[in-house]
């Protein structure tokens, strides 16, 4: 993980626009470098270092003697990186992962490379002997690309907006900052003066298909046809695997371990590999809620029963409270389900990052979207609509829950890991007849609990334990965390405020005080800007005024029961 930033054909002095570039010095707390274009003066970039691999030789832009034209800044992990080097034969100067990119582009040009990596990018890639930039981002944008582009040819590029909203320029104010596209790559030609044309936008991969680079995974072909053992199987297979390609790192690793199903899946399968490769330190496992919280007590049993050193962090209400301000400037969003359920993340990976020497952090991510976890599933109309939802949701990660993972751990300079929204696995699961895929007895996610349901990786309760609202797991058992936010905004926003929004807030005008408080916020960091969320996060299929998954009916009965 870290801070990508990029110019190109810049007007305004590069060491003024350079402090731009510091505002995403969080994501990179080890190092920095700021480096200019030979031969074009008015090109630069701008790195921010967590060096967790290859700590001596990891600085950016890479560059290496055999391809002295090309350079490469970039903010991800590339998994496969050996099997590639193995398939095709090159020859790295470096250990970073990352080099690859450049030997791949070499070899058969930018579709290729982006189809091939195996793992989770975005970065920028410059040609200087063709003349070519190059943008990319992973499938789901597990990691985040932003870029700005003015009609004269003006190019920013940054992993947060935030780097690139103050930037100067001469003709025009950089307005339009808008997020790159998961699963795609741009080319664009580099002209003498240093500015860019864009020529095309191009999807290189679409998350239901297999990706390219299955063909030299270390799990080579799975048994076919869908019946339910060799479906059960084949989870079972892909996931352990996609923890295991994960597991490459120079830092402690750690994992979030909320106690549900997701992130006590993940923990569990990461502890067993850790255990099996020998890495020599205990995994460290991190739960977060208010005294005695469901979450706590859920996540207190799963760490006993996998033996994880685990970490408890109690937070009150005040303290959840005076975080809402600094959350929504690091989110860079007023979506209000994203916002709710980034106080726990960021507050536990403020405690990490303090108190631990845990980097490299796994997490649960992507599973609701994958498996059709969210309750509301319950009420699709049928299995071909929940898998349209599914997918729907998939495609949309990079604006809601990839998007908080990414800025709450990036905020206290963690790497995050999400091996849910593994391609192999995702693509697979994807795959399966819509019927496997939908909620069964009342239970949402049952294809995947059934697939682990013999492993002893998990107590049964846990294994089977429905889905709460983020919201109520981490609160305590008296009062909702739902219930404090809106005691405590229903004081900061009065009624007038909240008739008139519409005028004052047009696009996603807020309809509650508590949608009405967060955009306040936000406006106030990011004024004009709404346009970054084109819709709130709801639940479908349901007559909704709030994405709480507590205010469903199926989640009240069975909170009740």
């Amino acid at each position: 993980m870290c801070g990508i930033w990029a110019l190109f054909g810049s007007d305004e002095c590069l060491s003024v626009q350079c402090l731009s570039a510091m505002k995403i010095a969080h994501r990179g707390p080890d190092a920095f470098r700021f480096e200019n274009v030979n031969g074009f003066t008015n090109c630069c970039f701008g790195f921010h270092r967590l060096a967790v691999v290859d700590q001596l030789y990891g600085m950016q832009p890479i560059r290496v003697k055999k391809f002295p034209y090309l350079w490469l800044c970039y903010n991800g992990e590339i998994y496969n990186f050996k099997q590639l080097q193995k398939q095709f034969g090159f020859e790295y100067q470096t250990l970073v992962d990352g080099e690859v990119i450049l030997h791949l582009y070499n070899r058969g040009g930018i579709e290729q490379t982006a189809s091939m990596l195996d793992g989770v990018f975005a970065f920028i890639l410059l040609d200087t002997a063709n003349r070519k930039v190059f943008l990319a981002r992973d499938t789901y944008g597990v990691r985040p690309l932003f870029k700005v582009l003015t009609d004269d040819g003006f190019l920013g590029v940054c992993s947060e907006a935030k780097g690139l909203i103050n930037l100067k320029h001469s003709t025009s104010l950089c307005s339009k900052v808008e997020p790159f596209l998961p699963g795609h790559y741009e080319v664009l030609d580099l002209k003498p003066s240093g500015k860019v044309a864009s020529v095309e936008l191009v999807k290189f991969h679409s998350y239901k298909d297999e990706p390219l680079h299955a063909a030299c995974d270390t799990v080579e072909n799975l048994p076919s046809g869908f019946d339910l053992e060799t479906v059960k199987s084949n989870i079972r297979i892909l996931f352990e695997n996609a923890v295991r390609k994960r597991l490459m790192a120079h830092r402690r690793i750690g994992c979030l371990l909320s106690g549900g199903l997701d992130s006590s899946l993940v923990a569990a399968v990461l502890l067993k590999l850790m255990k099996e490769i020998n890495i020599n330190y205990p995994l460290q496992t991190f739960a977060i809620g208010m005294e005695n919280s469901p979450d706590l007590l859920a996540a207190r049993k799963v760490a006993a029963h996998i033996g994880s050193e685990h970490h408890e962090v109690i937070f009150n209400s005040e303290e959840g409270i005076q975080a809402i301000e600094e959350v929504i400037f690091s989110l860079e969003t007023y979506d209000i389900t994203t916002i709710r359920a980034s106080i726990g993340m960021y507050l536990v990976s403020k405690y990490i990052r303090k108190k631990t020497d845990s980097v490299v952090i796994f997490s649960g991510e992507g599973s609701d979207e994958l498996t059709q976890g969210y309750i509301y599933f319950h009420k699709a109309p049928s299995p071909e609509e929940a898998a349209e939802e599914s997918e729907r949701l998939l495609k949309e990660l990079y604006l809601f829950d990839v998007l908080r993972a990414d800025r709450t751990t990036a905020a206290h300079g963690l790497e995050l890991r999400v091996p849910f929204l593994d391609h192999r696995f995702t693509s697979y699961y994807l795959s399966l007849p819509a019927e496997l895929r939908i909620p069964k007895n009342g239970i949402e996610k049952y294809l995947l609990r059934q697939s682990f349901e013999d492993s002893n990786l998990l107590p049964k309760e846990i294994l089977w334990r429905p889905k709460e609202a983020f919201s109520d797991g981490i609160a305590s058992v008296k009062k909702s965390w739902f219930s404090i936010l809106q005691d405590y905004i229903d004081q900061q926003v009065d009624d007038l405020l909240l008739e008139k929004a519409a005028e004052k807030y047009p696009f996603n005008p807020p309809k509650t005080k508590e949608s009405y408080y967060y955009r306040q916020i936000f406006e106030k960091h990011y004024p004009g800007r709404s346009n970054w969320l084109p819709h709130y996060w709801m639940p479908r299929w349901v007559k909704a005024t709030d994405p709480s998954a507590r205010t469903l009916k199926h989640y009240k009965s069975a909170a009740q029961e």
